[in-house]
């Protein structure tokens, strides 16, 4: 039995990791619902832990694409963003949490689809990175309002940066969950099985991410968004 439950935690890490080496993001959308699902000790600690190999790995081989000046205000952002998304962990039901993050995204994608193309402006991008810090350390899904705002960048300079954005945003997440409680050495041990089905993933979504336009990136964020959305809130109904 705890084979088969490792077995089936890596297969969903391993298309986790391919899809957010893919597009930049996507990682906990992907296998967050059903490894809360599988065993609630995955999530949030153990994805976050996946989340910064992979966005370390990726951040180094586009660092040229980087701007970390440009990302300054979302991780200004992502630190009172974060300190509540710890905080919530303690104080509000699962289920509240998820339907509030899933309407959140939802509204999020819908400002997406409107006519006119939003800009990545430095209080947007505070408000962006505030947003990501509450989701991502309260359920490890932090990379929708990141990647809806900056949708419209080049692939390439979108992965990278989205890559070092996670990379010094995971680290604060799981600074934060430790000092709450949600991040214990149980969770680096149960991590440390799956980080071979990570490493796969990104190894195969290099072998096929040159084959992706800016226009396949935009539309296949977008509607990893909306999945993201939909079953936060499938996820907080079922839970009352």
């Amino acid at each position: 039995m705890f084979e088969s439950t490792v077995l089936f935690a890596a297969t969903l890490i391993f298309l986790g990791s391919f899809v957010q080496t893919a597009i930049g993001f996507g990682l906990a959308i992907v296998a967050a619902p059903l490894l809360f699902q599988l065993s609630p000790q995955y999530v949030p600690a153990p994805i976050c832990l996946v989340a910064l190999v992979i966005s370390l790995i990726n951040a180094f081989k586009l660092r040229s694409n980087v701007s970390i000046g440009g990302l300054k205000s979302a991780i200004i952002g992502r630190v009172p963003g974060s300190l509540l998304g710890g905080y919530l962990l303690t104080v509000v039901s699962g289920a509240t949490l998820s339907l509030w993050l899933g309407a959140m995204v939802l509204i999020a994608v819908g400002i997406s689809a409107l006519p006119y193309r939003l800009k990545p402006t430095p209080r947007r991008m505070l408000v962006a990175g505030f947003l990501s810090g509450v989701m991502g350390t309260s359920s490890s899904i932090g990379g929708p309002p990141m990647a809806l705002l900056m949708q419209h960048e080049e692939a390439a300079k979108l992965r990278g940066n989205l890559s070092a954005f996670f990379v010094i945003t995971s680290i604060m997440s799981l600074v934060i969950l430790y000092f709450y409680g949600h991040f214990t050495i149980e969770h680096i041990q149960i991590t440390l099985p799956l980080l071979p089905a990570a490493i796969l993933g990104y190894w195969l979504a290099n072998k096929v991410v040159g084959n992706l336009s800016q226009s396949v990136v935009r539309i296949f964020a977008l509607l990893l968004c909306l999945a993201s959305g939909l079953t936060a809130i499938y996820q907080g109904l079922s839970g009352f």
